[in-house]
């Protein structure tokens, strides 16, 4: 049968994501900020404490950051091999199969759309109280959810780069408002200085899957180096060098400024405070400690955290969507990137479109709750960050997994530890927090007892990741030439396919 005039649908590539732009310190800020110190420090561990009444929460950050070093250990060997701005969904089609790497990829979509709509809901409620408080006016929290949406998105559709200076910035800004309080905790410490909070008994209790299960979620967006690995200066080395950095600083600075939290109000009191104040117990003691002028400072900070974060995932969304496009498995128009700019302009502007799609559903469903000022939080970023952290832990068991398997049929010189043992230990350590998020997700999202949410959110996460197995056997029936090159996007096309560059928008290559 000849092949010279049969077209064949597959990957017709666009230009580019820009390249060589972004070094090891750019690639550790976008991390860190996807992470959102201080909306950690100052949401995180007071919800932590107050729910799951586990004083261990400090000790839970290092067992965490173990369990992830673990996984960086075969994750970075991957990404020195494999660059692809889908990261997760390369690494995965390349080591556990085309149609597992497909269904992988929109349940990393998922998750990540997920949780960066969930953070518009928690900066919509804190920027309006703080505009309330401060003006006595009456801003609703879909408005500054709103003016955030309009920013992220202009942000999106413009260089990565001006975008990581704008993050540089904020998360510098957010590890010295942490440090202050860090400080000034130690100097107050109205109970003494404990090892309270870092002893195993204070983790290994009834309550540590609950609490294993908040800490995760404050890790979302460590391993987000790998979908800048076409941007990266050095891919080989960067990537990995900045997730190695990234779960250090995230681990340790988070344990100590738990720990710290736990110092500043006394390890005695530290629960019925958290249940009293929530978010507001940091500032609260900034303002009577520090001053009211670092407590207004921080709660600004905190806000600039919270946008770091939706620019970071943001960001995130908009490659992966990319990356799938490129490919054809995703419709081929989204794979559009700015000639000028280089940035994914058709990922960017679908991530906008779904986000503004939900606020506007929360914005409406609000009006009728009877939650008040809270609805927000209670249900737009409850609800949805915690079914996005159940969808990354899963990623990662499948990405530990996808270690062995990529490298059982690929020759290299890596030693057993990189390529088997730490993966194995890895899939093991983060299936069983798999399993601690479904068993305690009522807890995690305010529940006196099972319900139908306790059910429904976790298949929000999963239940995609069934469809894109499904998606991904179509594309092997229906679409071969697309299959066969699912996953290896960011590497080169083959060489016997003939692209166009200067039409992005077509459908269609011919085989030579």
């Amino acid at each position: 049968m000849s092949h010279e005039s049969s077209p064949i649908p597959t990957v017709a590539q666009p230009p580019g994501l820009s390249r060589r732009t972004l070094g090891v310190p750019a690639l550790v800020f976008m991390t860190i900020a996807a992470s959102a110190p201080l909306t950690v420090v100052a949401g995180g561990y007071p919800a932590n404490f107050a729910v799951t009444g586990v004083l261990g929460v400090p000790l839970s950050f290092l067992v965490l950051g173990a369990c992830l070093t673990l996984f960086t250990v075969g994750y970075a060997a991957m990404s020195s091999r494999i660059r692809n701005a889908g990261a997760f969904y390369a690494y995965i089609a390349q080591g556990l199969g085309k149609r597992t790497g497909v269904g992988a990829s929109f349940v990393a979509l998922t998750a990540y759309n997920s949780i960066q709509i969930a953070v518009y809901g928690l900066f919509g409620f804190a920027s309006a109280t703080f505009i309330n408080e401060k003006t006595g006016a009456d801003v609703p929290w879909w408005a500054t959810a709103g003016v955030a949406f309009l920013v992220v998105a202009w942000l999106g559709i413009n260089k990565v780069d001006f975008s990581v200076r704008v993050v540089a910035v904020m998360v510098g800004l957010e590890f010295l408002a942490v440090i202050v309080f860090d400080v000034a905790a130690f100097a107050v410490q109205p109970e003494g200085v404990s090892a309270t909070g870092l002893m195993p008994g204070d983790l290994f209790t009834a309550g540590v899957g609950a609490a294993l299960a908040f800490s995760i979620a404050s890790f979302m967006g460590f391993e987000s180096a790998a979908i800048y690995s076409e941007e990266s200066k050095d891919p080989k080395r960067s990537i990995a060098r900045a997730t190695y950095i990234a779960v250090a600083i995230i681990a340790v600075f988070y344990a100590f400024s738990a720990w710290a939290m736990m110092t500043a109000t006394g390890p005695g009191q530290i629960v019925a405070a958290s249940r009293e104040l929530g978010p507001g117990l940091l500032f609260a003691f900034l303002g009577q400690n520090v001053g009211t002028l670092m407590a207004d400072l921080a709660q600004m900070m905190f806000l600039t955290s919270l946008f770091a974060s939706l620019l970071a995932f943001h960001n995130a969304v908009a490659r992966y969507v990319f990356s799938l496009a490129r490919e054809n498995v995703l419709p081929q128009r989204l794979a559009y990137v700015n000639p000028r700019t280089h940035a994914p302009v058709a990922g960017s502007i679908a991530q906008s479109i779904t986000a503004l799609i939900v606020i506007a559903a929360f914005a409406v469903a609000g009006n009728a709750s009877d939650l008040g000022p809270l609805f927000p939080v209670l249900t737009l970023f409850t609800w949805l960050s915690n079914s996005a952290a159940a969808g990354l832990v899963l990623l990662l068991v499948l990405v530990s997994l996808a270690v062995i398997g990529y490298f059982r049929r690929n020759a290299h010189e890596l030693s057993l530890w990189t390529t088997v043992v730490a993966p194995v230990l890895s899939a093991l350590a983060l299936g069983a927090v798999f399993v601690l998020i479904l068993a305690n997700f009522d807890v995690l999202i305010g529940s006196s007892g099972p319900s139908v949410l306790s059910w429904v959110l976790p298949a929000v996460a999963i239940v995609p990741g069934a469809a894109g197995l499904w998606w991904g056997h179509r594309l092997k029936i229906q679409s071969p030439a697309v299959y066969e090159y699912i996953g290896h996007g960011g590497e080169g096309a083959p060489e016997e396919y003939e692209y166009d560059q200067q039409t992005p928008d077509c459908d269609e290559v011919r085989v030579n």
